[in-house]
């Protein structure tokens, strides 16, 4: 079997801001023999992620962890797809599998230890854009980084920075199942808003209003920050350093801020640190694949319970992944980005 495969590629490095310039769509043939001992999948749901961007770069500090994007080349990202042909006793045609697969129409795979990939269980009753969110990478990042990294306590004060995107979303409505007072700071008021009277967030603020983010911090928490889950970087984690407690814990997943503007890149006061005791950690979703089944076990009864509230923002087509990923840049999203494939 042959198929015609469209795909996303960089036509270049991206150092600074994403654009739809940056992209291009490229085609080439699949084949699949039935000896090839291969899976091919037709793809639903493809995730759209800001860490993607320090892969594009010629130099980055990810490319420790992960695979630089080379220009022309497919993008490898988590999704949701159906198997069209199986070599593999594994997989059959018509099974629904989540996991690696690329920002492309059609994607063929090896089955192996060294693959990520599952199929997803039709009788869960959720949707399938769930597998890429809550129930995906989105979920696990921030079950494990609020809970192995945050490591909260009942009554904790918590401060999450991007909180109404897909992590940060999810973040905010685990603290407050484990017990805690949480704020969230978006950039415009809708956002805010829905962390408010949606997700359950004690308080939340537009920062793009607040001239000195320390003395807006120090307004939310006059009794200072337990747990800080950082998103953005800059001078957001510089304030949050002088609101936290004595041993409090920053649960570093991203710093958006900094991904296009090495100039914002934070000076945290050192002192604040040793004398406070506060630990940083930096982590990945995938730091915590062991617990996996785990993790969304847990995630799947609390939203089927109505306990979490899950915000997708969903586009459609493949030509549309360009203009998804450069929304992340500009505040466009709100929850988890996705694009559905026809």
């Amino acid at each position: 079997m042959e198929v015609e495969n469209r795909y996303i590629a960089i036509r270049h490095h991206v150092e600074g801001s994403p654009s739809e310039d940056d992209f291009e769509v490229k085609t080439a043939p699949v084949r699949w023999t039935p000896e090839s001992g291969e899976v091919l999948v037709k793809n639903l749901y493809l995730s759209i992620d800001p860490y993607q961007l320090n892969r594009m770069k010629r130099q980055s500090a990810s490319h420790h962890s992960v695979d630089v994007i080379l220009p022309g080349e497919r993008i490898a990202s988590t999704g949701v797809g159906e198997v069209i042909a199986s070599a593999c006793a594994e997989y059959e045609v018509g099974d629904v599998v989540a996991g690696v697969l690329a920002w492309e129409e059609y994607t063929l795979f090896r089955p192996s230890p060294a693959v990520l990939m599952g199929k997803v269980d039709a009788s869960s009753g959720f949707p399938l854009s769930y597998h890429v969110g809550v129930l995906g990478t989105s979920g696990m990042t921030a079950y494990g980084g609020f809970f192995e990294v945050g490591k909260p306590k009942k009554g904790d004060k918590v401060f999450v920075s991007a909180a109404s995107g897909s992590v940060g979303s999810l973040v905010g409505q685990f603290a407050k199942l484990a017990g805690c007072y949480v704020v969230g700071c978006a950039g415009t008021k809708d956002k805010v808003d829905m962390l408010k009277d949606k997700l359950g967030f004690d308080d939340a603020f537009n920062y793009k209003e607040e001239p000195d983010l320390k003395a807006a911090l120090k307004k939310h928490f006059p009794d200072g920050i337990d747990i800080y889950f950082e998103n953005v970087g800059g001078e957001m984690l510089e304030a949050a350093l002088a609101n936290m407690n004595t041993y409090g814990r920053v649960a570093v997943c991203g710093v958006i801020s900094e991904y296009t503007d090495a100039g914002k890149r934070a000076s945290p006061d050192f002192l604040e640190i040793i004398y406070k005791r506060i630990t940083l950690r930096g982590f990945f979703a995938y730091d915590f694949m062991g617990k996996f089944h785990e993790y969304m076990g847990i995630i799947g009864d609390w939203t089927r319970e109505g306990k979490i509230q899950v915000v997708e923002d969903v586009s459609d087509g493949l030509e549309s992944v360009p203009s998804a990923f450069a929304a992340l840049y500009r505040g466009q999203n709100v929850g988890k980005k996705l694009v559905k494939l026809a």
